[in-house]
């Protein structure tokens, strides 16, 4: 006798709507309702999709990749969602999304997702036919199905530090050449997002592509798998854009690739009149410097009046050798703006910040006691959850929300 699975979290049984007319009336079990993916009727289909959305429940994961490439855009559109609702740890507004250096008009879920970052998704697995599915939706006939694939692959991806199979790794390398530009500007970023080593010369030939958001995503994502081979091409670029977001592109890209031969380069730009070439310049000499090619920022990083360049030189400093400056580096998470910012500085320090941050928790600024919450989530095991836990009861309700989250993410992660 098949197995009975409760599909609710929160109502006792799940009947299916009246227009799926077989088993209308009839508690639904699992089964029935992955069958009914394969109904001939698209109502029932989309029925089916949407209830298995609803459970939460991860075994659905697999079967709902078979309908990403329905014949029905809505079916593959509420396929494509129902996926990424598996992994996304709250509800994401599909209104707009900050780009590195402009705020642009963007539309769909999964685009909007992927900018809030890895942190807006749970470290769950990826099964292999999701993954499949989604690099050959990448290339349908509807615009929206292809983005929204695109995207939705890299959110997924990046929760869990997906691997890619050698073919899937060609199917996406494949769509830096697709004929539709935002999909080679997603697959760029993807790429970068998922640091895809193997990208490198396939991201060379992007840097020279007609469309602006490609050559940019593609510079950017050369930083974000640090190949070294592009540091003469990344040069070239920065020299020829000079500022806007080629320029903070193409220096941001030499900054984490961190080549010793480009700390001149750095140096040069310090004094820019644009402050993300500055803060670029800065977290370039954090990681490509020495202790003296940081040395002028213990002044600078009172002075300068940009504070995420304030925040870069904090960083540069620590990680130099400056210990006093993690202090500064924590009080810029008062700053939801510096917020992303300041994540990925500690992300790259490593659990060696963990213990400092435990201490600043009982700081009585709230956005001090959330964004540290958060930081801790990404970074902490199961030591940490000991110091989270009474936050999960902090008289802030967003404190509390994001201490649960942190304490959920690292129980999830794989150690």
């Amino acid at each position: 006798m098949p197995r009975l699975v409760r599909l609710m979290v929160f109502v006792p049984t799940l009947f299916v709507t009246a227009a799926v007319a077989a088993v209308a009336q009839q508690p639904a079990r699992f089964e029935d309702v992955v069958r009914n993916l394969r109904n001939p009727d698209p109502k029932i289909r989309i029925s089916a999709v949407r209830l298995l959305r609803e459970t939460g429940y991860a075994e659905a994961l697999a079967p709902l990749a078979a309908v990403i490439n329905d014949q029905v855009n809505e079916i593959q559109l509420e396929a494509i969602d129902a996926e990424l609702s598996f992994f996304l740890v709250a509800p994401v507004p599909a209104k707009r999304r900050v780009a590195l250096v402009v705020e642009v008009r963007t539309e769909g879920r999964a685009p909007a997702a992927f900018e809030l970052g890895p942190l807006a998704v749970w470290p769950k697995s990826v099964p292999a036919e999701l993954v499949d599915a989604l690099l050959q939706a990448v290339d349908d006939e509807n615009k929206k199905v292809r983005v929204e694939a695109i995207y939705t692959l890299g959110v997924i991806g990046s929760a869990s530090r997906v691997k890619l199979s050698d073919a899937a790794v060609a199917r996406l390398l494949k769509a830096l050449d697709h004929y539709d530009p935002a999909i080679r500007a997603g697959a760029a970023r993807v790429v970068g997002r998922l640091e895809v080593k193997s990208a490198g010369e396939a991201l060379l030939k992007a840097v020279n592509d007609s469309s602006a958001d490609v050559r940019y995503a593609s510079i950017r994502a050369l930083g974000e798998i640090r190949e070294e081979r592009a540091i003469q091409a990344l040069t070239e670029q920065l020299s020829y854009y000079g500022r806007g977001e080629g320029g903070w592109s193409a220096l941001d890209a030499l900054a984490r690739i961190a080549h010793p031969s480009s700390v001149s380069l750095f140096q040069s730009r310090l004094a820019d009149k644009d402050p993300y070439l500055r803060r670029a310049a800065a977290e370039g000499l954090a990681r490509a410097g020495d202790v003296e090619s940081v040395a002028p920022f213990v002044i600078d990083v009172n002075q300068d009046e940009s504070e995420m360049v304030r925040a870069a030189m904090a960083f540069a400093l620590y990680k130099k050798g400056h210990v006093t400056f993690l202090g500064r580096l924590i009080d810029f998470t008062d700053s939801d703006r510096l917020a992303p910012q300041i994540l990925g500085y500690f992300v790259e320090l490593g659990p060696s910040v963990i213990a400092p941050a435990v201490v600043r928790l009982q700081e009585s600024d709230v956005d001090v006691r959330r964004n540290l919450v958060t930081i801790l989530g990404a970074l902490g095991d199961q030591s940490t959850v000991t110091a989270l836990t009474p936050f999960k009861a902090d008289p802030n309700r967003d404190v509390a929300t994001a201490a649960t989250y942190a304490i959920e993410r690292i129980k999830m992660t794989p150690r």
